[in-house]
């Protein structure tokens, strides 16, 4: 698929050239029809969808190291220049595809310029939060005394990909980077994006933090929180004494006001 001949592609190329389009990619993949190697027990030549009711038969591929993994397909077009060969193929919503092979290691466009591997908790997160990586939650029970400065190597990668993400999010206002150490919790620091904004910030934390597994240095860790006005502690170092890394545009500002009014 060197020249992307459906949104699933272009998705696809975007994603794999700005870790900030991989959210959308995801939205798109969930939403998308892919293509498999194999057949169904329906009456026909095993090539179109699946009927009701139909078993389906997979073909698995191996690795070099002889794991196994299940093939798919962003089209049929990507599927026949792989196996250059006829074959028997079906077409399917690619949330069925997740749900029948769960718990198996699966390859988007093996042997192909821009594809995707796929481990199981990936597939788990997909399903569940639309989103390939789930970050751990941790709770605060008590007063914590930690460490707070500048990182002395900037992240500038994670950085560049979190502001392009919060461009897309109007309910960003601003977001902010420092190094935390809790000794009592941890023996290394690590990376703290916060994040300021307006309503529920679920979801886009939830991207953040995909984003920022594939883009954190080698060997660092990297946490998120909510930036709250008037709360003590992290929000408080975060609007006193750091500079944002981004910050919404007063045009962009403007805009949400109006679309909020209108709604």
């Amino acid at each position: 698929m060197d020249v992307p001949k459906n949104p699933l592609e272009e998705a696809l190329a975007r994603a794999a050239d700005e870790p900030a389009s991989r959210p959308d990619f995801y939205r798109v993949l969930l939403d998308s029809e892919i293509f498999v190697i194999g057949y169904t027990d329906a009456p026909g030549d095993g090539q179109g969808t699946i009927p009701a009711g139909a078993k389906l038969s997979l073909v698995n591929f191996e690795k070099s190291d002889g794991t196994p993994f299940v093939p798919f397909f962003t089209s049929l077009e990507t599927l026949q220049r792989v196996l250059r060969e006829e074959t028997r193929y079906v077409a399917m919503p690619s949330r069925s595809f997740f749900e029948i092979t769960r718990g198996a290691t699966l390859v988007l466009n093996p042997g192909v310029s821009y594809g995707k591997e796929f481990f199981p908790n990936e597939i788990d997160a997909l399903l569940t939060a639309g989103i390939n990586h789930i970050a751990d939650q941790r709770v605060v029970e008590k007063e914590t005394k930690v460490l707070l400065g500048q990182p002395a190597n900037y992240p500038t990668r994670l950085v560049g990909s979190l502001s392009k993400l919060f461009k897309k999010s109007p309910n960003v206002r601003a977001a902010y980077l420092c190094l935390m150490h809790d000794p009592a919790a941890f023996s290394a620091p690590a990376l703290l994006v916060g994040i300021e904004g307006d309503g529920d910030l679920g979801m886009v934390i939830r991207e953040a933090g995909a984003i920022a597994a594939d883009t954190v240095p080698s060997g660092e860790m990297v946490d998120l929180t909510r930036v709250q006005r008037g709360d003590a502690g992290l929000s408080s170092y975060f609007i006193d004494s750091v500079k944002p890394f981004y910050e919404r545009s007063w045009t962009a500002r403007i805009r949400s006001v109006f679309l909020r009014g209108r709604a």
